[in-house]
């Protein structure tokens, strides 16, 4: 099953180019589905799907549109119902000792990442069914992508580290403490239904890192402040070891367009076009006019369509394989190689613990699981080479 996320920063049309993407992929004979992984769903709204109200119905599950071609916005009411019913129950009991209303404590113990984690089981299940041949994923906004793709990654450190003890904790101190306190500590079921959950999302980090299996792509504006945040976005992406093989920038003001009050942001976008060019070469770069109308409708996605894949290429064909990490020995020491791209030396931070290398690019983290060969190195330095960092890791003196 292949797996195409596109992602980018809110409002520059990603939804309408994975809409577009998923009609591709249909028309070639894929088993084909997009999934809305943003909460504020928009998918249904690009197919202009008719509806009595606001909230889509029908794509709370996946629900076929056209021969190949299904849709899924996931509803995280059906979801708590289905996957964190215990979980759910218990924060929303404790919300209501603090005085909360039935309904407000309900919609309080929705916490983030219940959906990002809803939506991972389904890419996890349906791989494991073979029931599709390749999943498009609308994402959020780039930061609640990047929560999306470093959760796996997340929850494996806390289930190896802190779940046993914690669990292991409360059910020693449980019988004393609920006689004293005025919230009783979640019990043994509330654990238990955490592990299922892990369980069931368990190989959906290797099946996201796989370059064969997965790709991201990034829709950008020819604006500088999206631009720079597409930017940040790669160096992330590339620091949790997926892989973007392709940049597509939306909305260029077409050549016809030659009215004087566009000559500033024609000559903007010409800059920016040829700095998105310059910065993530060797990754490809696709182009997407402004059209004179709202993409909105099949009819207009599939146009829009038309346009991306003009040239006959195939949505799902695997273009890059580079892995954003990779291990290497050499004569006398080991070395972690890693693409951050944009990322200066003063930005990097790095450290050893167990047998995890962490490496952290501003705001975000990662960590990076070593060989048996190397779990007991130590770093000894770290150097920037072209967009990579280059850690080398000797045995302690």
């Amino acid at each position: 099953m292949r797996i195409l996320l596109f992602s980018g920063k809110g409002g520059v049309g990603k939804t309408s180019v994975a809409a577009a993407t998923g009609i591709r992929l249909a028309e070639l004979g894929y088993r084909t589905l997009v999934m809305s992984v943003d909460p504020a769903h928009s998918l249904a709204d690009s197919f202009d799907l008719d509806s009595s109200g606001l909230f889509h119905r029908k794509t709370s599950e996946p629900f076929e549109l056209l021969p190949n071609l299904s849709l899924h916005e996931v509803n995280i009411q059906r979801e708590i119902k289905r996957h964190w019913q215990e979980i759910s129950g218990y924060i929303t009991s404790v919300l209501r000792t603090s005085g909360l209303s039935g309904v407000e404590a309900e919609e309080m113990a929705i916490f983030p990442g219940m959906e990002e984690l809803s939506a991972m089981m389904y890419v996890n299940q349906f791989n494991k069914e073979a029931r599709y041949d390749a999943v498009v994923l609308d994402c959020a906004p780039t930061a609640e992508s990047l929560r999306f793709v470093s959760m796996p990654t997340t929850l494996d450190w806390y289930m190896k580290h802190v779940f046993p003890v914690q669990r292991g904790i409360l059910r020693a101190v449980r019988p004393v403490a609920n006689r004293v306190s005025p919230v009783e500590l979640p019990s043994d079921s509330y654990f238990a239904n955490v592990k299922r959950l892990f369980e069931k999302i368990q190989g959906i980090d290797e099946l996201l890192e796989d370059p064969l299996r997965s790709s991201i792509r990034l829709v950008t504006n020819a604006e500088k402040m999206v631009v720079r945040e597409t930017q940040r976005a790669y160096v992330y992406f590339s620091l949790h070891g997926l892989t973007v093989d392709e940049v597509v920038v939306n909305r260029v003001l077409p050549a016809e367009v030659q009215d004087g009050y566009f000559r500033e942001w024609r000559e903007s976008q010409a800059r920016f076009l040829r700095e998105v060019e310059a910065y993530f070469s060797p990754v490809p770069m696709r182009q997407v006019p402004l059209f004179p109308h709202e993409m909105l409708g099949l009819e207009r996605l599939r146009a829009l369509a038309a346009y991306l894949y003009a040239d006959g290429r195939d949505p799902a064909a695997v273009t890059r394989t580079e892995r954003p990490y990779s291990f290497h020995k050499m004569a006398d020491r080991y070395e972690v190689r890693l693409s951050v791209p944009f990322a200066e030396k003063g930005e990097v931070g790095l450290f050893k613990k167990g047998d995890e290398l962490v490496v952290e690019v501003g705001t975000i983290r990662r960590h990076i699981g070593l060989p048996v060969t190397m779990a007991q190195l130590e770093p000894v330095r770290a150097r920037m080479e072209s967009g990579l960092l280059v850690v080398e890791l000797k045995e302690a003196a």
